[in-house]
């Protein structure tokens, strides 16, 4: 007959101490804040990217014979991108300045949790302008029927692929702010759970 001590230790309901996360090693800690300030240099890059081909591109076509001109200031949706745009550039420097300076500083709590928050508010704010100018752009390019919207993009090729590369870039760079927002939360939990 087993004893009751040997039942009691396969017993599903026993709590077991919880095992500490391991040590970060400091070549770990110098790749993620290299992986922090690479995504940020990316993000800063391809906005700025984004908005150097959004404003210099313009075409003009003749319609009922008037010449029509367009150009990204005529929506008000790609006009709302360039705006997130430029500000996700502007954050992307000044976040890598902090992050650099957080590097020799050491990793703070605090400190982390502002960085995480920062990009999570850039992401939101990212992903409002993609979304908003793809709407827009959905519509230049193919038109919508039942609203009677005809398609531009037939009359201004060069313009309308000059702004989906604009979008591009700009949907690159919400990707970058995507992983950093996954880095960042990591290393909050990381630093929360740590002794």
């Amino acid at each position: 007959m087993a004893s009751p001590e040997v039942g009691r230790d396969k017993s599903p309901f026993m709590l077991q101490p919880k095992s500490l996360p391991p040590p970060v090693s400091k070549s770990s800690k110098t790749s993620s804040f290299k992986a922090q300030i690479m995504l940020r240099v990316f993000a800063a890059a391809f906005t700025l990217a984004a908005i150097c081909i959004m404003t210099t591109s313009s075409q003009s076509f003749p319609l009922l014979g008037f010449t029509i001109k367009a150009h990204y200031s005529d929506s008000s949706a790609m006009r709302f991108l360039l705006v997130t745009d430029a500000i996700v550039c502007a954050f992307s420097v000044l976040s890598v300045l902090f992050v650099y300076r957080l590097s020799h500083l050491g990793s703070d709590l605090k400190y982390c949790f502002y960085l995480f928050l920062h990009d999570m508010v850039i992401m939101g704010l990212a992903t409002s302008g993609c979304s908003a100018a793809t709407a827009v752009g959905y519509i230049g390019r193919y038109g919508e029927e039942k609203m009677g919207w005809m398609a531009v993009c037939n009359h201004v090729r060069k313009f309308c692929n000059q702004m989906a590369i604009s979008m591009v870039l700009s949907y690159l760079a919400f990707c970058s702010y995507f992983a950093l927002s996954v880095l960042s939360g990591n290393k909050v939990m990381y630093q929360y759970e740590s002794p």
